[in-house]
């Protein structure tokens, strides 16, 4: 898994900390300091894994005894009731550390399996399926590398990673000024991106020649029309589709052979897919 180890620590840190507060105070009272338990992870529904890593490291960080053995690794497909971990240590600590491994475990895993059926919709025309900044507050890495282990592609991490030219960056000055400004003063290599919202805003776009266009909340014959325009007038300019993008239209954008497709819903809005921790054996020493 491709995640600074140092910063998953401390972003695991802070959701143990959240989580426990001052104590587990009914794991405490309840379970005896000298019982021991063997337990599994088990997935309530079909899916794709993403996260068993993270869920690894969130036991281990509270109880480096813990013994975690991952049965299947990240990006397999999932099926009813399988088990995907399993765990030998103190009860406690399985415990006490379980609902946050789940929360990262589900997260993640319901991003890489959205992603993954935007991807399959996608394969037809090699059309890329990325995702947007629409991320989880601290959690952009993650849920990044789960849409990777989707299939999906990342869009820039940050702004400092990448240009775009928005509505809201046009209020002072137009398309034409802008692409031209940028051009002057970008850092070496920096591709030029431009949303554009109706057939005015892509004709202008052409004409200043920015590496990518985006088509934004464009539907129906607006959004064909456009595809043709850009493919007709400047076929090197990569086409990105963005807004309003779901699996139920997504074959139509495809169908049209653009480049790109951002789905902000990879990571803004997916459903979480369910696991539970059974513990199977308990022993006291």
């Amino acid at each position: 898994m491709s995640i600074d180890r140092e910063w998953l620590k401390k972003i695991i840190g802070e959701a143990l900390r959240e989580d426990i507060g001052k104590g587990d105070v009914t794991t405490s009272l309840v379970i005896d300091k000298g019982c021991w338990a063997k337990a599994e992870i088990i997935v309530q529904e079909k899916g794709i894994l993403a996260g068993l890593d993270v869920a690894k490291e969130v036991f281990l960080s509270l109880d480096p005894e813990i013994e975690f053995k991952k049965e299947i690794e990240d990006g397999k497909d999932l099926f009813l009731w399988e088990v995907v971990a399993s765990l030998k240590g103190r009860i406690s600590s399985i415990l006490t550390a379980e609902r946050v491994a789940l929360n990262f475990l589900s997260r993640l895993s319901g991003i890489a399996t959205l992603t993954r059926a935007f991807v399959e919709k996608a394969k037809k025309y090699n059309v890329l399926i990325l995702n947007t900044r629409k991320t989880t507050p601290l959690l952009r890495p993650l849920e990044r590398y789960a849409v990777r282990v989707g299939g999906g592609q990342n869009h820039r991490d940050a702004l400092d990673k990448g240009i775009l030219i928005k509505d809201n960056h046009l209020v002072a000055t137009n398309l034409t000024r802008a692409i031209e400004k940028v051009r002057q003063e970008r850092p070496e290599g920096m591709k030029v991106e431009v949303e554009t919202h109706n057939m005015d805003q892509v004709k202008e776009a052409i004409r200043a020649a920015p590496e990518i266009i985006m088509l934004d909340n464009m539907k129906g014959e607006q959004l064909r029309e456009a595809v043709e325009l850009i493919r007709k007038e400047a076929p090197e300019i990569l086409i990105e589709v963005s807004g309003g993008v779901t699996l139920e239209n997504v074959e139509e954008i495809v169908n049209l052979k653009v480049d790109m497709i951002s789905v902000g819903s990879l990571t803004h809005s997916p459903k979480s897919l369910d696991f539970s921790l059974e513990v199977k054996e308990c022993f006291c020493l």
